[in-house]
């Protein structure tokens, strides 16, 4: 992780936390990565010229917009030959919840915020792919999901449908491996 980018893509933001791989890693899932994701719903993320001075630091650096079927206002993605650092910029207040919860940590020598377990599992069963729910699996197994699991029933209420059909169906999954 490049320190300098990631520490001078967070002070532009107003808020956001660190998820993805990194986060898995940081709640005791570790798999390999050559990406570090953060997540915002700053729309200010999604104007090039908030980075703009940072070019010389990437090869390369798009900022894409969702359009209104979009699950996110957009990803701004910053490429070097090692790595690439992706902004996910959210668009719904649970989303922004999730980083108001989030804990501060040090990561990779960064003060960074932290989203909780239970959070981490919600934006795996929102992002909805095969992968993400293999990563929500992984994250019950690092421990005691009791506790975990109430949270998660709890914030379900009101977010989408499909949410809640995917945490049944790991729920379901992991009631059949027993």
């Amino acid at each position: 992780m490049n320190r300098e980018l990631v520490s001078e893509i967070v002070r532009r933001l107003d808020s956001c936390a660190v998820i993805g791989a990194y986060a898995l890693a940081a709640r005791g899932y570790v798999r390999q990565t050559a990406d570090f994701d953060l997540l915002t719903l700053d729309p200010l993320a999604l104007k090039r010229e908030t980075w703009d001075d940072l070019r010389g630091l990437v090869d390369d650096l798009e900022v894409r917009s969702g359009d209104l079927a979009d699950p996110l206002q957009g990803v701004v993605r910053f490429t070097s030959a090692s790595e690439s650092i992706d902004v996910v910029v959210g668009k719904y207040r649970w989303q922004q919840e999730i980083i108001d919860r989030a804990e501060p940590v040090r990561l990779g020598g960064l003060d960074l915020c932290l989203p909780r377990v239970a959070d981490l599992v919600l934006l795996k069963l929102f992002a909805g792919g095969y992968n993400d729910l293999y990563d929500v699996h992984r994250l019950l197994d690092m421990g005691p999901i009791d506790a975990v699991r109430t949270e998660i029933d709890t914030r379900l209420r009101g977010l989408p449908d499909e949410m809640s059909r995917s945490w049944k169906k790991v729920l379901t999954e992991r009631a059949d491996r027993r």
